[in-house]
């Protein structure tokens, strides 16, 4: 575990050749702090910090069912694994598939062994990992703040950036289907925290052999979970840091030797066999793809170079505008995006006047830490998710900068930190907070009362440009529609008014910490309620219900097809555990491994199609076309099996 308690001597130690003598009385603070007999890992924080996670995390991990494209995608590709008993090449419906490395599939194959093969089962992993990732906030917040957290709660800082991971936007949103990218966040905070601890034994004549190790098995873990990108921002940070703070010096004491042997011990393996069971093949030509290609070339050049230069073949995916990127960011982060710059301003002056040597690393670490991922996304390609590894260093900000808030300590800092977070909350908390429920409050009672058994897809509009961003489907809502989340908007609109009317109020009151706990259970609510109306879209985004019912009539030899490509209708596999032929979908996912000699026949053309309607085997096609039943009519009998969410099952037979 990381240490979260740093001895008395350590404190005093300069982090930087440059600190300067620092006010001996905020020292004095420090360092009683610091050495409270009290353990810094408050048990009633812990459980503040284990509810949240229970209540959105565990709680939402049931529903809805998986979700078309890389939700599923990934869990089928685990699943398959655990058929095949092989762990090392993943396969999408029998198809070879390099897009990403296996810790990802291995966490959900292991998840179904033990427990089923279940949506819920598979989605467990993610659910550990954040839960991971909120006390690695936690106990780098206490690390960083607890000499500017109230005497009585060292573990503030801690506690209000745990929450605000747990409880904002873009994390909750991102474990809503099952992606690396927080995964990712939760090595780059173990990493990061250990690299500051190796620093500090190391400046106090101590073995930092066990941090170093513990990096290296973060940073192997932190490859094959996205990729080489994994290397990327830990060491980019190490590196950085100790440029910053004039210690490359210290890079020959960080046990290179032994680190670099762990890593190799633990990322390695898949790597060297993934590259000798895939070996380049010859590839077809027109196809802007080498001679000869095989997964050394799709995965290491394909997925990484080219995909920071835009020139992946096949480009499957959008580019987000940089303007959209931190819009998005800013959005992620809500609602404590608010006390962001006030927070950022005051690791600035960290940075450049007179601190204390823990206030400095954290003002370092934290800006560093975000600044590296963020400016590479802002140079490279992105998609608007690639800035998730960053939030911790920003939810740990904002819950320093609360933290330092509350203390009773009368110095500038303390002032300045309070008055920032009122005027945030005042000037931009409250009269956001209230217009979103004002405008929540309004479609909850105005909206018209759908029909009866009314779905969703004729109640909303289409933006099909959009669908390559994740958020792409929420432009489609209508006025319409909103009457099928009448309960969801009001449950926002009390939400809402607890984050601004009600955390406004107790500041007022001199109640900061029950103001910050307001922020967090009204963004409970909130979080909640767009669960609810997920589940209410998971008609759109997903293919349950549909795959259930051919489950219900479905008899061996029968013939499962899906009108377009892998990602339109990829939840169908994974319920039916049947493989899926594709009509005209020999594109993106599956295509680059369809090249090899033993990938399986599943690619359909129009004509193919219109031959098996003939035939007497029976067919299940899922399709969004409304002219495929007309198509389809001049070859056989069409029978519309089950509709929803603008998709319709059709079968030849009944």
């Amino acid at each position: 575990m990381i240490e979260a308690t740093p001895k008395l001597d350590e404190a005093r130690l300069p982090l930087l050749s440059s600190t300067p003598t620092v006010n001996v009385a905020h020292q004095t603070h420090e360092l009683r702090t610091v050495s409270a007999p009290a353990r810094l890992w408050q048990p009633r924080s812990v459980g503040y910090i284990l509810l949240a996670w229970l209540i959105l995390q565990v709680g939402c991990v049931f529903s809805p069912g998986l979700l078309d494209d890389v939700d599923s995608i990934y869990i089928q590709i685990a699943r398959e694994m655990l058929d095949r008993h092989d762990f090392v090449t993943p396969t999408i419906d029998g198809i070879r598939f390099f897009d990403k490395p296996p810790l990802m599939y291995w966490m959900a194959a292991g998840s179904m062994r033990l427990f089923g093969i279940h949506d819920w089962a598979a989605r467990i992993p993610l659910v550990l990992g954040t839960l991971a990732l909120f006390l690695a906030a936690y106990a780098l917040g206490i690390r960083l703040f607890a000499a500017v957290s109230p005497k009585e709660h060292p573990d503030r800082g801690g506690l209000y950036a745990a929450l605000a991971l747990a409880t904002s936007v873009g994390p909750w949103l991102y474990t809503r289907f099952y992606i690396p990218d927080i995964v990712v966040a939760l090595w780059m905070t173990l990493a990061v925290h250990l690299t500051l601890i190796a620093v500090e034994r190391i400046r106090n004549q101590q073995s930092a052999l066990i941090p170093c190790l513990a990096f290296a098995a973060v940073l192997a873990a932190n490859v094959l979970t996205k990729g080489l990108i994994g290397l990327v921002f830990p060491l980019g940070f190490v590196i950085l840091y100790l440029a910053f703070t004039r210690q490359l010096r210290l890079l020959t004491k960080l046990h290179l030797a032994a680190g670099t042997a762990l890593f190799l011990v633990i990322a390695a393996p898949w790597h060297i066999l993934a590259a000798i069971r895939n070996p380049a093949i010859p590839m077809p030509a027109g196809m802007e793809l080498p001679a000869k290609a095989g997964w050394a070339w799709f995965y290491l050049y394909n997925e990484h170079v080219a995909r920071f230069l835009s020139k992946r073949v096949p480009h499957d995916y959008g580019l987000t505008p940089i303007w959209l990127f931190w819009l998005y960011l800013a959005i992620w982060v809500m609602p404590f995006t608010a006390f962001l710059p006030g927070a950022v301003a005051c690791h600035i002056r960290k940075l450049t006047q007179r601190s204390t040597p823990r206030e400095r690393e954290a003002a370092l670490s934290l800006l560093l830490w975000s600044a590296l991922i963020l400016g590479f996304f802002t140079i490279s390609n992105r998609q608007e998710y690639y800035s998730l590894p960053a939030l911790p260093a920003l939810a740990l900000m904002a819950g320093g900068l609360l933290a330092r808030a509350e203390s009773p300590a009368a110095d500038e800092e303390g002032r300045k930190a309070r008055r920032s977070v009122r005027n945030w909350t005042l000037r931009f908390l409250f009269p956001l907070t209230t217009a979103v429920a004002v405008i929540c409050a309004f479609f909850a009672i105005t909206a018209p009362k759908p029909p009866p058994g009314a779905d969703l897809s004729t109640l909303l509009a289409n933006n099909p440009a959009l669908y390559n961003l994740s958020l792409g489907h929420l432009f489609d809502l209508t006025g319409d529609a909103m009457g099928l989340f009448r309960a969801p908007l009001v449950a926002v609109t009390i939400g809402m008014l607890a984050i601004g009317i009600g955390s406004a109020r107790l500041r007022h009151l001199r109640r900061p910490h029950a103001a910050t706990m307001a922020i967090a259970i009204g963004m409970t609510f909130t979080l909640l309620a767009a669960h609810e109306g997920l589940i209410r879209f998971n008609s759109i985004l997903g293919s349950k219900d549909l795959a259930v019912a051919i489950n219900r009539v479905r008899r061996p030899g029968d013939l499962i097809l899906l009108d377009g490509e892998l990602t339109s209708g990829s939840t169908l596999i994974f319920y039916t555990g049947q493989p899926l032929h594709l009509v005209n979908g020999h594109i993106n996912g599956p295509w680059f491994g369809s090249f090899w000699p033993d990938a399986p026949h599943i690619f359909e053309t129009d004509d193919s199609l219109h031959a098996l309607w003939a035939s007497p085997r029976r067919l299940f096609l899922l399709t969004y076309s409304r002219t495929r039943a007309q198509d389809l009519a001049r070859f056989g009998r069409v029978r519309i099996l089950a509709s929803a969410g603008g998709k319709t099952i059709l079968t030849n037979q009944p």
